[in-house]
């Protein structure tokens, strides 16, 4: 089956599936966005093999087609930046979609209730984590609220600098480590910082106990949840050589951005590690 099919099989069975849209018609161009957005909005539930094979092989070929890049490649920030740090050998910095890295494990930017993001073709990166996995990672997430709330109570929602871990599905990644981050709606507070850096802390502690050689972090808490990118930069890159000292697994740790802003806020920020 070529990809035009998936797709058609795809779009139509979520069309299909959803009483809203099931009637929608888009031009062929469309065609990939509608399935995302589909994806997006779709509350979890089970699908036939059938469904799950083709999504499988349209998503894997979409991501060979993108390109995916083996962290291994990234050069270290010793090498790349000329910092002589103690492990400076281990981290990397690197500019792009999170989505094509093969790594052991990639970090997402979670909500407290551990679904994705619902908005249709959303620009956050639980939104294309989701939408790159597959519909599996929803249902698997929502499954582990259920046994979660089962132990905790029906209010239960993920706390703010915890971690878990599940499988990533169609992304070149071996695992998702999922984490929520802390919102500041005012001015940043202490409690804030001290809460991104459990994020970090609670990746990275989860990562070393499932024996994982690399991860790979995003910008967590900055963009909508409002958090500075500046301080954010800091406490990742303070978090990540304080843990290195004592792991004895992870050999690769990248931080991947997305913004130009933001690759030159980490660079400035290593370079004065580099100096204390």
């Amino acid at each position: 089956m070529k990809q035009k099919e998936r797709l058609d099989y795809l779009v139509g069975y979520l069309c299909r599936d959803s009483v809203v849209y099931k009637d929608i018609t888009v031009k062929e161009e469309q065609k990939r966005q509608l399935m995302r957005s589909l994806m997006n909005i779709r509350m979890p539930k089970t699908v036939p093999k059938e469904f799950v094979q083709i999504q499988n092989a349209f998503l894997q070929k979409e991501a060979k087609e993108k390109g995916i890049i083996d962290v291994d490649d990234i050069p270290a920030v010793k090498e790349n930046f000329g910092v002589n740090f103690e492990n400076a050998d281990k981290i990397s910095l690197w500019q792009g979609d999170i989505t094509i890295l093969k790594a052991d494990a990639i970090v997402n930017a979670a909500n407290s209730q551990m679904l994705g993001c619902f908005v249709p073709c959303h620009g956050c990166i639980d939104n294309a984590i989701h939408s790159a996995a597959g519909i599996q990672l929803r249902e698997e997430c929502m499954n582990y609220m259920e046994a979660q709330r089962r132990k905790y109570g029906k209010n239960y929602e993920e706390p703010t600098g915890t971690a878990m871990i599940i499988s990533a599905y169609n992304l070149p990644s071996k695992y998702i480590i999922h984490t929520v981050g802390p919102i500041v709606s005012e001015k940043l507070t202490q409690r804030e910082c001290a809460l991104l850096k459990n994020c970090y802390k609670s990746c990275l502690e989860l990562a070393e106990r499932k024996k994982l050689k690399s991860i790979v972090f995003c910008c967590i808490s900055t963009g909508e949840y409002g958090f500075s990118n500046q301080q954010a930069a800091e406490i990742a890159v303070e978090t990540v050589i304080e843990f290195l000292q004592g792991s004895q697994n992870l050999k690769k740790i990248i931080f991947d951005v997305f913004k130009e802003k933001d690759f030159e806020i980490y660079q400035e920020v290593i370079d004065r590690a580099n100096q204390s």
